[in-house]
């Protein structure tokens, strides 16, 4: 009985046929993915597997808005509230302060705290303040204090470990950060009092762009996801369109054809989105173990927004099924064909040189933005990406063919290696078509990203070469400034110089005149003559000399300063700025006559003094008003932990003193996040293209292992199949990279058109080809065991 008298019986009886039809024709699909003995079921795991990790991916892409959400609101929880106006002290405030540093370029996030009472809030993840001389520190800096490697920073974090910081106080497992409580706060030293902790924060706008930027990444990073999906469930699809194609030979229809093919699809594709999501919680539990670029999370934060995780249970399938009735058009259209693997239809060109060209048209009509403005409209950036990727992937299959259809002779892999392609050159395109549109968007991101990084890097005018730390006290105390001159000019064999200058400030005395808001003032600067030889053009200078140094940038008018710093001058050095009245009892000085007028010149930091500068045998420092210390500090370069040794010296003088080092450039730290978040995307897609190319490559081998077996038993050498198979990858991935190069670069210069820019560096390009190339080189490599395994005699088994 044929297929079709079978199914005009069946539907003669029973409510509803059209379902019954349905329910049968799928639940022979299922028999065909669980059935078939080992073959079957081994088809069935490649497919599940290769489904599967792209469900880890696309989950932990789903679980992106709460990792940020819950980071952001850590991060607000443990904001020291400090309002407009000062907190009266009570049992339930507490002194603040914060005592932050760097260790080996990792910032250690740090606060000094001191309870007024009791009742002293604790921050976030503190079960209990610690007594004084105490801190409490996150379990990643408790880790690093105790090992070896956290020598020089247990000498800067003089206080004892009580305890540790919990979940809610941190943005991430691997986060250094600690609480330490000081009983020496005091006004004066930067501390301020707060009765809580917990403010919003709210997040600065993402320029035009930055937002460009984020939405081809997306794109970028998710498209070979779910290429190598629709790949996987590809995964035995030379044998099962044979399958088919003897089903439609013997009397089914095309509608039964195409219902079993789903049915063994849906089977696949929902084995692997339960294996994915089991896969999915396994790595979610040690993900807090994990540090890439400097970012992690905890385990709780890595989960899926419920819409996107519904979505993705209703893609993955719906893809599957999707994916496997287009491949079915050679089985239902020529089925003799595919049983004899005799070649089918040409593929066509005409449908698909359009798709990048309307993706680049998409890409234009947004108009242009940039940092100043614009209008980004996602829909038109996102599809006109999609569009330019996906044409390079529907040209992939087109090309091989088109290129191994002219090859001819050559040595022996070579030939094996042609014809094969030229027999069936599907799976050898899907298997590079995940490489070629990582590398196509990596091509168009670095493009992208050589053009507007200059847009948020800022050049200081910093001079590091000349200092490499600059380093502010805190304190107005002028024993405790001398001491920390000193102790950096004693700093442990790697100091080779010292700028270190007191500052204060000094006024013209009197009464206020007509036409001022408020007596002429101006800086004071006291050091010694190599110091202020670095801040003016002093020339000869010796103990006891005092300048009068002109601001040569233009900024302050000179006739202003001469009102208050000119030679013979007298001026008041304790004037409260507040009231414009002295301080207590007027402290004058006069300006010696024999003062040089000099100009100044840029100090490392890239800032310009100006006003009087004396050495410290003509003006006593104990005179100043609120004198502030600073001092930048040139190490030498030999020494690895220079800067380390210089931050120990400052928190041994004070705990609470600024050490910023000096960089000629500075980058936006919105950029500076998105650029991270995009190289641990990336690394995870990256990691998942060769995991899925490994798996592709596999399945193809033992899609032919009963040929490899046949062509040893007859005496074919083994580095022959080798060779052979090499070359199977090599030509694809050629074609695949060359047009990754030429997708790439078009949407990059799209992008470029869409930012205003038209420089860019074309040099950003070959290292993404190299490294495509690379990876491929790689899982090569790695499947030449298994391809050795394949080649036994063994294989000429059968079930």
């Amino acid at each position: 009985m044929s297929v079709h008298e079978e199914r005009a019986r069946n539907q003669g009886s029973g409510p509803d046929p059209g379902r019954a039809s349905w329910a049968r024709d799928l639940a022979m699909g299922l028999r065909f993915a669980v059935g078939g003995g080992r073959e079957g079921w081994i088809r069935t795991a490649l497919t599940a597997v290769g489904v599967g990790l792209g469900v880890v991916l696309l989950l932990g892409a789903a679980s992106i808005p709460h990792i940020l959400e819950s980071r952001q609101a850590r991060g607000d929880a443990r904001v020291a509230v400090n309002g407009d106006r000062p907190v009266k002290r009570s049992s339930a405030t507490l002194r603040y302060a914060d005592a932050g540093t760097s260790f080996h370029g990792d910032p250690v996030r740090g606060a000094l705290l001191r309870p007024d009472g009791p009742d002293a809030p604790a921050p976030p993840g503190v079960r209990e303040l610690p007594h004084h001389g105490e801190m409490v520190v996150s379990p990643a800096l408790k880790e690093l204090l105790a090992s070896p490697e956290g020598t020089l920073l247990r000498e800067r974090l003089r206080f004892k470990a009580v305890g540790t910081i919990d979940e809610p106080g941190l943005a991430g497992p691997g986060e250094l950060a600690y609480y330490a409580v000081s009983d020496r706060l005091a006004g004066e030293d930067g501390s301020f009092r707060i009765a809580g902790f917990g403010s919003r924060i709210p997040p600065r706008e993402l320029p035009p762009t930055l937002l460009v930027l984020i939405i081809v990444a997306c794109v970028v990073l998710l498209m070979p996801v779910a290429l190598f999906i629709a790949t996987a469930v590809r995964f035995g699809g030379e044998r099962r369109d044979r399958r088919l194609a003897a089903l439609r030979l013997i009397g089914a229809d095309r509608r039964t054809v195409r219902r079993t093919a789903a049915g063994e699809a849906l089977f696949g594709a929902v084995c692997g989105l339960l294996l994915g999501t089991v896969l999915f919680l396994a790595v979610r539990q040690g993900i807090g173990s994990v540090t890439v670029w400097d970012v992690n999370a905890f385990p709780g934060d890595v989960t899926p927004s419920p819409a996107l995780a519904a979505l993705v249970a209703v893609a993955v399938p719906l893809c599957a099924v999707g994916v496997t009735l287009v491949a079915l058009r050679g089985v239902v259209i020529e089925p003799l064909g595919v049983v004899r693997s005799g070649a089918g239809r040409r593929r066509r060109v005409w449908w698909r040189l359009p798709l990048p060209v309307a993706g680049i048209a998409l890409l234009l009509a947004n108009g242009q933005v940039g940092t100043g403005g614009g209008t980004v409209d996602p829909y038109l950036i996102a599809g006109g990406a999609v569009l330019v990727l996906l044409g390079a992937v529907t040209l992939l299959p087109w090309a091989v063919e088109a290129v191994v259809g002219r090859f001819r002779g050559g040595p022996v892999p070579w030939q094996l290696a042609t014809r094969r392609l030229q027999l069936s050159s599907g799976p050898a395109a899907r298997a590079v078509s995940g490489i070629t549109v990582a590398v196509a968007g990596a091509i168009a991101l670095q493009l992208f990203f050589s053009a507007i990084q200059g847009d948020f890097m800022k050049v200081t005018g910093q001079d590091p070469h000349r200092a490499q730390q600059d380093v502010t006290l805190p304190s107005h105390d002028v024993a405790t400034i001398r001491e920390m001159v000193a102790r950096f000019r004693t700093t442990k064999g790697n100091v080779r110089g010292v700028i270190a200058t007191i500052e204060s400030t000094a006024s013209r005395p009197g009464p206020v005149r007509r036409g001022e808001d408020f007596p002429p003032s101006t800086q004071v600067t006291v050091g010694d003559c190599a110091s202020l030889g670095e801040l003016a053009h002093t020339g000869p200078c010796k103990d006891g000399d005092v300048f009068v140094v002109k601001d040569s940038t233009g900024m302050v008018d000179t006739g202003y300063l001469f009102k208050t710093a000119r030679p013979g001058a007298r001026v008041l050095l304790n004037q409260d700025i507040r009231t414009g009245k002295p301080d207590g009892a007027p402290r004058t000085w006069t300006v010696p006559r024999t003062a040089r007028v000099v100009g100044s010149r840029k100090d490392p930091s890239g800032q310009t003094a100006f006003g009087i500068f004396a050495t410290p045998g003509a003006l006593d420092t104990a005179a100043l008003a609120d004198p502030q210390a600073r001092a930048m500090v040139r190490t030498d370069p030999a020494v690895v932990d220079a800067a380390e040794y210089v931050r120990n010296t400052a928190a041994r003088i004070d705990p609470l003193m600024d050490v910023r080092t000096l960089q000629n450039l500075e980058r936006d730290k919105q950029f500076g996040s998105v650029r991270t978040g995009l190289l641990v995307a990336s690394t995870a897609t990256l990691a998942l293209i060769a995991a899925g190319m490994l798996v592709t490559t596999l399945e193809q081998l033992r899609e032919r292992r009963r040929l490899l077996s046949v062509l040893v038993a007859f005496g074919t050498r083994r580095a022959t199949l080798g060779w052979s198979v090499l070359w199977q990858t090599a030509v694809p991935v050629a074609l695949g990279l060359a047009l990754a190069l030429a997708a790439g670069a078009g949407l990059g210069l799209a992008l470029l058109r869409t930012a205003g820019k038209d420089t860019f560096d074309w040099s950003v390009i070959w290292p993404m080809v190299g490294g495509g190339a690379g990876l491929v080189a790689l899982v090569t490599l790695l499947s030449l065991p298994p391809l050795w395994r394949l080649m036994r005699p063994d294989g000429l088994r059968t079930e």
